[in-house]
């Protein structure tokens, strides 16, 4: 399970100018709005992200009238997410703020209170998905393979260590877009493709999902991808267009922009040179690519950095940025891949994300 809810150290506290009811405090990467006085540097407390879900409980009633969410039905599972109070970016006396805090004393008897603890179980507290796509639906084969990696990238704001360990060295950026995430793949000669948690039935066309990858011609150019990679092969998409989260880029048709390759034989992510030279002569379309950055910044420079118009469409905010350096390796920090997004906090006020 995520990490949605822990035991986190307030580095800093500031006024907001022109507001006397409210400061910001500094959590990790993050900033949050607090009452004022009530948080001071150093002190402990609950720190919950942004897109956390917490329960119907008396000490979250203050927030029913501007995030309850009703519970949903999973179309596909019949997983029920219970109803709650989702943690959203938000604005307020000009102040973003991005998650929440409360004192400890909000915790069970027998939660841990050590700085880093993981509170998500204690307190009830799950992870938001906003329902599915209409018609994107349909016959299951099971859970999303082991073999494969789920598409979920850090957020900036929790990887202040990781930033300063690298710092000095080139990444290569390219564009976090709003859409379903996809994978499919070619393994030991079967033709695969899933949503962001489950194996899809790719003979049931009522998905819109295994739709577009009929339509891509997707099975045999992950053949062609194999044959020049010399191994099996999986490629991460974005799925965007109309019937899409609001079809934000405004494109006329649906399709996909790859932003990931994987050799399934060796078990790693292709590097990024050579995962470009595989896309273009197969045909498949990456994500906007937006150069390299040099990392000699901040967190807060990085979400500044982030904030920018689409690739796909320059009246539209961005949803983010992605970093990866050039060659794939492993982050202790991370616990995996060396990649991360800045998440651009203009597109989320402005679309309720």
């Amino acid at each position: 399970m995520r990490t949605l809810a822990s035991i986190q150290t307030v580095n800093a506290v500031e006024p907001i100018p022109g507001a006397e009811a409210i400061e910001r405090v500094r959590v990790l990467g993050w900033w949050v709005v607090g009452k004022t006085g009530e948080y001071r540097p150093g002190d402990r407390v609950v720190y919950c992200e942004i897109d956390s879900l917490l329960p119907e409980r008396p000490e979250f009633e203050f927030l029913r009238a501007g995030s309850f969410k009703p519970a949903l039905t999973d179309p596909v599972t019949g997983e029920v997410t219970p109803a709650g109070f989702r943690i959203k970016t938000v604005r307020l006396r000009g102040q973003v703020s991005q998650g929440i805090c409360f004192p400890l004393a909000i915790l069970p008897a027998d939660a841990p209170t050590a700085e880093g603890a993981d509170v998500t179980a204690a307190l009830g507290v799950r992870k938001w998905e906003p329902p599915a796509p209409a018609g994107f639906a349909g016959r299951v084969k099971g859970p999303f393979p082991g073999f494969l990696s789920k598409t979920d990238e850090t957020r900036v704001q929790l990887l202040e260590a990781v930033l300063e360990r690298h710092r000095g060295r080139t990444f290569v950026v390219t564009e976090k877009l709003d859409g379903t995430s996809f994978t499919a793949f070619l393994r030991d000669g079967e033709f695969g493709a899933c949503s962001r948690n489950l194996w899809l039935d790719e003979t049931d066309e009522s998905n819109g999902l295994v739709r577009v990858a009929r339509a891509l011609n997707l099975e045999e150019k992950l053949r062609e991808a194999r044959d020049r990679l010399g191994a099996d092969v999986a490629v991460q998409a974005e799925v965007i267009g109309p019937g899409v989260q609001g079809n934000k880029y405004g494109l006329n048709d649906i399709g996909l922009r790859v932003f990931s390759v994987l050799d399934l034989g060796a078990g790693r992510w292709v590097d990024h040179a050579a995962a470009a030279d595989v896309l273009a002569a197969v045909g498949l379309p990456p994500v906007p690519q937006l150069g390299t950055l040099v990392l000699d910044h901040t967190v807060d420079q990085l979400v500044a950095f982030a904030e920018g118009t689409s690739a796909l469409n320059p009246r539209v905010q961005r949803e983010g940025v992605v970093l990866r350096p050039p060659a794939e390796e492993y982050d202790p920090d991370l616990g995996g891949r060396l990649s991360f997004k800045v998440i651009n906090p203009k597109f989320l006020l402005k679309f309720d994300e």
